[in-house]
């Protein structure tokens, strides 16, 4: 034949993936190793941005519960009731309303939990809890011997 070409008859029994497994052998190393320096210590919480402290943020409510156990909504003290149609007036305002929760450190779980609850069960499904970032935990009275 012209042009040297070489006529070969033989088939090619197997494929040689050797190298195709050195590579991913390598890769599955180096993402197990890269995968220890990803570390996430952050606390999200979805607070509203402002250029101004005149700007109100559309769609959004502020409910603060203080130490004494008074309710706030957005400035205004009120009972659990009157909170309960004061969000349901903001969710018929805007539906995408969302709400962030304040509340004191030494009041009881339960109680946040329930002021969680009517947020929740009047139509806000987006609500953030308001913490003080890199706050030091109050260490916890040392029992006194009687």
């Amino acid at each position: 034949m012209a042009g040297g070409a070489q006529d070969n008859d033989e088939e090619i029994t197997g494929i040689n993936v050797t190298p195709l497994v050195d590579v991913v052998l390598v890769l599955l190393i180096i993402f197990m190793v890269t995968a220890n320096f990803i570390v996430r210590e952050t606390v999200e919480v979805d607070l509203p941005r402002a250029a101004n402290g005149g700007e109100t943020v559309q769609g959004l409510v502020n409910v603060v519960l203080d130490k004494d156990g008074k309710l706030f909504f957005d400035g205004t003290e009120l009972s659990e009731a009157e909170l309960s149609r004061k969000v349901t007036e903001a969710v018929a305002k805007d539906k995408d309303t969302r709400a962030i929760i304040s509340a004191d450190q030494s009041i009881p779980y339960g109680r946040v939990m329930r002021l969680i609850d009517v947020v929740k069960g009047q139509g806000i499904a987006k609500f953030a809890l308001n913490i003080q970032k890199d706050a030091a935990p109050v260490p916890a009275a040392a029992p006194s011997a009687p």
